[in-house]
């Protein structure tokens, strides 16, 4: 393979206009495409085959459609000393519920007084506003009139707040992106000692998630794609696509300073270190894709968007940057001349960390342990208006529904019962956390009944977990559903995937490791180290999201419940991600190794060639990552912020100070590979070896594209 990436990369550097053509005609196809294909996104949550999406689909088939079109809750509060059964604050509220008809995609609006949905005290009600369209096609122009219409209310001195999914208009601004960027810029131009090595990574990298994006785009107009589904792909593309530049681009200024001409340098470049990159990013790749087996449609969308993001990165890095290389020349090489027979900071740590290797194991492990200590409090759930900012006008609506109504209010149950309507309504009246049990609403054939149930606690609580689950266990022709229902049933097949996923993601990832190392102990290493990062990370993320520690810190204004998604997007993400540091830092190590060096001199000549990039490498991803944590999509906010923590822990707690230390105390045994497994395992030859070989033996002046595929 490095010989096949060494072609490629001398091709792409030689015929740099041709390629970089290609890629311009490419974003422009996919450019076009993007603005005639796309479609909406959607923040719902729904997974076939549960019970609760079986109801919802009998509901719609036995009570007619409507099922998918949006609708909103105008709430009202009265001020103190005050109720809405007085006549001028009756007299407002009629008034916005009649303006509230003439709003455009409004189909219907139920009169707060006619409906009784005027609490005991009477000082909260609320009218619900039914769209003739899905949440996703409410427009703007209709959003601003209901606002309108609703806000007419606070003249007489009434509050009014809003609630539902079409209240909630769609996020813009790239703030989020652009603090990364800059972090991401200066970190490169402080490594690379030049403006235009440092513009490069991030112009290829810019460009590999404009295509990533514009693909997504596409793939909305024929795919139901998560609303975060963007914001995940750019996050993962521009990290590694900086990064996987940043590595390409470092080793061709090694090959420019060893004498080589560009072209040369470029293939060596992408010979060794392409293959590298080939390497982290397939261990990314099968992460996201891998989440294609839990069989839940909107995470096997948002996996293999970010997979091929990644992937796109990945060909980026391999044509893409060699031709932009060739237009740069020497002007990517630093203006002053780095100090010859300086010891680095790589290999000063790496003495420091072996001499030491007992005591920095001790601290590394106990920080680790440390962090990782809230995670056994975890809780998750999806998210609602509850985990709202505290000022949006979602969260104070929900908010007011429960103290008016109940805290079970905002999460009411649909029963759906096909024969003992009666005495599945006094079953459930019986059971514990039910405040209120409707009449049975039957369908025209009289065969199927419609219940709501009210729990008495909030809908993210385990109480109202618990009742579903004592509804469900009736010997009763039951089913239950609603969006409180849904998002437990959601939750429960994301936990029961979990080990699975991981055991799928883990065991292909060590067979690749294994394949990479020719090793045993340096694959299980690797993975036990992934292990403590993933730890870390949800702990930290625990104790700032859960349990509102430095919260304010972080721009965290509602703690609660981990969005139940996270654990399975963090592991996929982080394992591929701490793969890469692990094939960047390693290979050095075994290519040093298998030449000869002992075991300890290895690793440290594996940190003094690794060590600088790899830092620069986490930066800039802890960088882009942490600059997510400014986005106000829940998901978003708080992925960023366990993936700058867990690639901090990772980089500079596991793979530069725990894997030096383990490797240094297993020696030789650390490259251990049974005789009869290395016969069958494929040299698929990382390092470049074989490539380096054959170039040594060919002299300068002939054609070395002539050289046999490896």
């Amino acid at each position: 393979m490095a010989t096949l990436l060494y072609r490629l990369g001398r091709l792409s550097y030689r015929r740099r206009r041709l390629t970089l053509a290609v890629w311009a005609l490419v974003l422009a196809l996919i450019g076009i495409g993007a603005a005639t294909l796309s479609g909406p996104t959607t923040g719902a949550f729904s997974i076939p085959g549960t019970e609760s999406q079986r109801a919802m689909e009998l509901l719609a088939e036995k009570f007619g459609g409507g099922s998918d079109n949006a609708s909103a809750k105008v709430v009202f509060t009265a001020p103190a000393g005050s109720t809405l059964t007085a006549d001028q604050q009756k007299s407002a509220v009629e008034a916005v519920v009649a303006a509230l008809a003439g709003v455009p995609q409004v189909s219907a609006v139920a009169d707060p007084y006619e409906a009784k949905t005027v609490s005991e005290d009477a000082r909260t009600a609320y009218a619900t506003v039914t769209y003739s369209v899905p949440a996703t096609a409410v427009t703007d122009a209709g959003r601003d009139a209901l606002f309108a219409a609703g806000d007419t209310a606070k003249s007489a001195g009434l509050g009014v707040e809003y609630s539902g999914e079409s209240t909630q208009s769609a996020e813009g601004g790239h703030s989020s992106e652009a603090i990364g960027i800059v972090i991401a810029a200066m970190v490169l131009v402080v490594t690379f000692g030049s403006l235009v090595a440092a513009g490069l990574p991030l112009l290829t990298a810019m460009i590999g998630v404009g295509l990533g994006m514009g693909g997504i785009q596409i793939a909305t107009g024929f795919f139901d794609l998560s609303s975060s589904t963007s914001a995940l792909a750019t996050m993962l593309g521009l990290a590694v696509g900086i990064d996987y530049a940043l590595f390409l681009v470092s080793r061709f200024r090694h090959e420019l300073a060893n004498g080589h001409d560009g072209e040369e340098a470029a293939g060596r470049a992408t010979g060794t270190a392409g293959s590298a990159v080939v390497f982290a990013g397939l261990t990314v790749v099968i992460a996201l894709a891998a989440l294609s087996v839990t069989g839940i449609p909107f995470l096997t969308a948002m996996g293999l968007a970010a997979a091929g993001t990644v992937a796109g990165a990945v060909v980026i890095t391999l044509t893409l940057v060699p031709a932009v290389i060739g237009f740069a020349g020497r002007r990517i090489m630093p203006k002053k001349a780095p100090v010859r027979d300086r010891v680095s900071f790589g290999e000063r740590w790496a003495r420091n960390v072996l001499r030491y290797r007992w005591a920095a194991l001790v601290v590394a492990l106990a920080l680790i342990v440390t962090a990782a200590v809230p995670v056994f409090h975890l809780r998750l759930s999806l998210p609602d208006d509850s985990t709202a900012s505290v000022t949006s006008t979602q969260r104070k609506a929900y908010d007011q529904l429960a103290a008016g109504f109940g805290a079970g209010f905002n999460g009411p149950l649909i029963v759906v019962a096909t024969g003992s309507f009666d005495e599945a309504r006094q079953a459930i009246a019986k059971l514990t956390d039910v405040v209120l049990v409707t009449e049975p609403v039957l369908d025209r054939a009289g065969d199927v009944a419609m219940l709501t149930v009210i729990p008495k606690s909030a809908p993210t609580s385990e109480a109202t977990k618990g009742l579903v689950k004592s509804i469900r266990d009736l010997p009763l022709p039951v089913q239950v559903t609603g969006t409180t229902a849904v998002n437990i049933d959601v939750s429960d097949k994301l936990t029961a995937a979990l080990i699975p996923y991981l055991a799928i993601v883990v065991g292909l990832a060590f067979v690749l490791l294994m394949l990479v190392f020719r090793s045993l102990l340096v694959p299980l290493k690797a993975t036990v180290g992934f292990l403590l990062s993933v730890v870390a990370a949800f702990g930290a993320l625990t104790w700032v999201f859960q349990e509102g520690h430095l919260a304010g810190w972080f721009g965290v204004e509602s703690t609660g419940p981990l969005v139940s998604i996270m654990p399975i997007f963090l592991i996929g993400i982080l394992f591929g991600l701490a793969m890469d540091y692990e094939v960047f830092l390693v290979t050095r190590t075994r290519e040093e190794y298998v030449h000869g060096a002992a075991p300890n001199e290895a690793v440290i000549a594996g940190m003094k060639h690794g060590a600088r990039v790899v830092t620069a490498a986490a930066l800039i991803m802890i960088s882009v990552f942490a600059g997510f944590i400014l986005a106000d999509d829940t998901i978003i906010k708080s992925l960023g912020f366990a993936l700058s923590f867990g690639v901090a822990v990772d980089a500079f707690l596991v793979r530069m100070t725990i894997v030096p230390a383990v490797l240094s105390l297993l020696g030789r045994s650390a490259w251990w590979l049974p005789a009869w497994l290395d016969r069958l395992l494929p040299n698929v030859d990382v390092e470049g070896e074989g490539l380096t070989r054959q170039l040594a033996e060919t002299p300068r002046g002939e054609d070395r594209e002539l050289l046999p595929a490896a």
